[in-house]
């Protein structure tokens, strides 16, 4: 009795102190706390302590959330657990120490991941995506953000798929694709209004504005600007409002309004020192150090650089350092001190380089790696190839010598020595042919190899961004002019999805062609991928996967066999799918006599086998099998579904 009425008050005190001022929630909190509720419940007063304590202070919200973590491990509670590290994450985030806080965030994502808490993983997709965004690894920053986008729409959750646009926006406008991103902020906007999320309005009106800005609308940018602030003071959105007042004063001092422009950040650089944002703080005080270079207050300036530089490298914010960078070149400039600005246009150079080629640089070494593995495998082929002809001369020396001692031995003796030398001449010629054999080899593999790679790069940049070209300019079409004619349109989302397709076909293609062999453990990931699609894009269906334990992790297949068993497998999952009407699929893989069995099975409509047209699918299915010696069998039945077994021997 007691601990209902515990969770009815701890309901009570979320429900209704939410209008209240944060220290009342934290009293009402700690109250709760100190009446000895349940464990569960007391995880989530610390977690909520932490969270309210997030913008008073930092000390005591990192005290709350490490209790949460503590209590939750300690009664191994796993949603707890996660929380914790979540709200641990968000605090180092706010901090700006990104190391800290993708630790905590990835910790979280694993428990999450385990308790398939999809709508929890997909707010840590975006939260990690931030983290990437934030330190200049755009790639990374739009992979993540894409996996939470996927996960928000297929539960319909508009809010949050309107929050993950317009972060990929943001990275459009990082990779300066300026037209694309205004776009993708209009459409946002237009949502958040239907909806009436006036924060999400206020970040929308900003980022809007900050395209226009790019593309050298100024009037329209401060418009947009001033609707976001109006919003931003309204509701109270500090953090909100600290950016806008930056932005804003960005746009007045490209307008030569400087004093207007520096009151503006000098407001931003007050709320973020309140609200302890490193990143924002960082940002303020070179956006000051500009202004006050305009300004020629060179001493002013002076302290704000240093200031700036030293936060930016204290935190590794790699856009805000080449930004620090950049102007200090201009300072100088203005100091006439020549040294100082090669020096920083140097580091300026150098970073900016580096985050623009580390995917390539890292590409390129490890084709040298390779390459350097190969010639070292030549040179100690070389080598001992060498050591065996000492060998030899050594041994022959040694024959002679013996002979000479024993030339006066019979002729039976010295026969004998003369066959032996022989013999000796014969293995040591023969391990001879077996090293040139394994050298010509090596060289042959390693140009098969680096044809492969040279291949795969080229259908993944130029195919692959063709067809992802068609599928954007299909996207286009649809979205960009007011087709009436159903025909075109259904034919136009014909062309889009064969397109993607395609696409998915090319990289199992690429995936089978990187790869001089596929293992068990390879195929088996493949097809439980092409599965977790299925899932997605199907509904009322089950899945299973299951694999014999007596298969060896060892089992190897060629390419070009694992990737026809693939084929096999996914085709007939597909007829499965569109054509049986099956509710449950599994795939059975198994290991008998050094055979190994793939069975895949389904309770469908099934068919009759005498008497059966044969489509592409059972035919495509039936060549692939037989181009790697494989036997295939159907069994099925009039709605008693359909099995299909793959039988073939394994290449270890």
């Amino acid at each position: 009795m007691k601990r209902k009425l515990l969770s009815l008050t701890f309901l009570l005190v979320v429900s209704f102190c939410t209008s209240q001022d944060n220290s009342k929630i934290i009293d009402s909190l700690k109250k709760i706390i100190k009446s000895k509720p349940s464990d569960s419940l007391k995880i989530k007063a610390y977690g909520d302590l932490c969270w309210y304590y997030r913008t008073i202070s930092s000390d005591s919200a990192f005290k709350y959330g490490k209790l949460a973590l503590k209590l939750s491990k300690k009664t191994n509670n796993k949603v707890g657990e996660a929380q914790a590290y979540n709200d641990l994450g968000i605090l180092h985030y706010d901090l700006a120490d990104y190391n800290e806080a993708l630790q905590h965030y990835t910790a979280s994502l694993k428990i999450r991941n385990a308790l398939n808490d999809t709508l929890g993983l997909a707010a840590l997709y975006n939260k990690i995506g931030l983290v990437h965004q934030n330190t200049f690894k755009l790639d990374s920053a739009i992979f993540y953000a894409t996996k939470a986008l996927k996960i928000y729409e297929s539960k319909n959750n508009m809010r949050y798929v309107s929050y993950i646009k317009s972060n990929i926006a943001n990275i459009y406008r990082g990779l300066k694709q300026y037209k694309k991103a205004l776009e993708t902020h209009l459409e946002i906007a237009e949502a958040n209004k239907s909806t009436n999320d006036n924060l999400g309005l206020t970040r929308s009106y900003n980022n809007i504005a900050n395209a226009y800005l790019h593309l050298k609308d100024t009037i329209q940018s401060e418009v947009y600007y001033l609707k976001s602030i109006n919003i931003a003071k309204t509701y109270n959105y500090k953090k909100e409002l600290a950016t806008l007042y930056n932005n804003y004063g960005g746009l007045l001092r490209d307008m030569q309004e400087y004093n207007k422009s520096l009151n503006y950040n000098i407001e931003a650089l007050k709320i973020r020192e309140a609200l302890k944002d490193n990143y924002g703080i960082t940002s303020s005080i070179l956006r000051l150090a500009t202004l006050n270079i305009d300004l020629k207050r060179l001493n002013k300036a002076q302290n704000y650089l240093y200031s700036g530089l030293n936060l930016a490298e204290k935190y590794n914010l790699n856009e805000l350092k080449i930004d620090a960078y950049d102007k200090m070149v201009i300072y100088y400039t203005y100091r006439k001190n020549p040294d100082s600005v090669m020096h920083y246009r140097n580091l300026f150079k150098t970073l900016n380089d580096s985050i623009y080629n580390t995917r390539i640089t890292k590409e390129v070494a490890e084709i040298q790696e390779k390459y350097d593995t190969a010639q070292k495998e030549k040179e100690i082929q070389t080598q001992r190839a060498k050591i065996a002809e000492k060998e030899l001369n050594l041994n022959r020396k040694n024959t002679q010598i013996i002979g000479l001692v024993v030339l006066t031995l019979s002729l039976f003796v010295l026969g004998y020595l003369l066959y032996n030398q022989q013999k000796l001449k014969n293995r040591q010629l023969q391990k001879e042919n077996e090293l040139k054999q394994a050298l010509s080899k090596i060289e042959t593999h390693n140009k098969l190899q680096e044809q492969r790679l040279r291949i795969s790069r080229d259908l993944h940049d130029n195919i692959g961004a063709q067809l992802t070209f068609i599928i954007s300019s299909i996207e286009n079409l649809q979205y960009g002019f007011k087709i009436t004619n159903d025909k075109l349109k259904d034919k136009l989302t014909n062309i889009s999805a064969f397109t993607k397709e395609t696409i998915n076909e090319l990289r199992d293609t690429i995936w089978a062609m990187n790869k001089n062999q596929i293992t068990i453990d390879d195929l088996q990931a493949r097809i439980s991928n092409f599965i977790d699609k299925a899932n997605v894009s199907a509904t009322n269906l089950s899945f299973n996967i299951n694999l014999d334990k007596d298969i060896s992790k060892h089992l190897v297949f060629t390419s070009v066999k694992g990737m026809n068993i693939y084929r096999i497998i996914q085709e007939a999952v597909n007829n499965a799918i569109k054509h049986a009407k099956a509710s449950n699929i599994n795939v059975q893989i198994e290991n008998i006599k050094h055979k190994v069995i793939f069975k895949i099975k389904d309770d469908g409509k099934g068919f009759n086998i005498n008497n059966v047209d044969e489509g592409n699918g059972l035919i495509n299915m039936k060549k692939r099998a037989a181009d790697i010696e494989a036997e295939i069998v159907y069994k099925s039945e009039k709605e008693k579904g359909t099995k299909i077994i793959l039988t073939l021997n394994h290449d270890h």
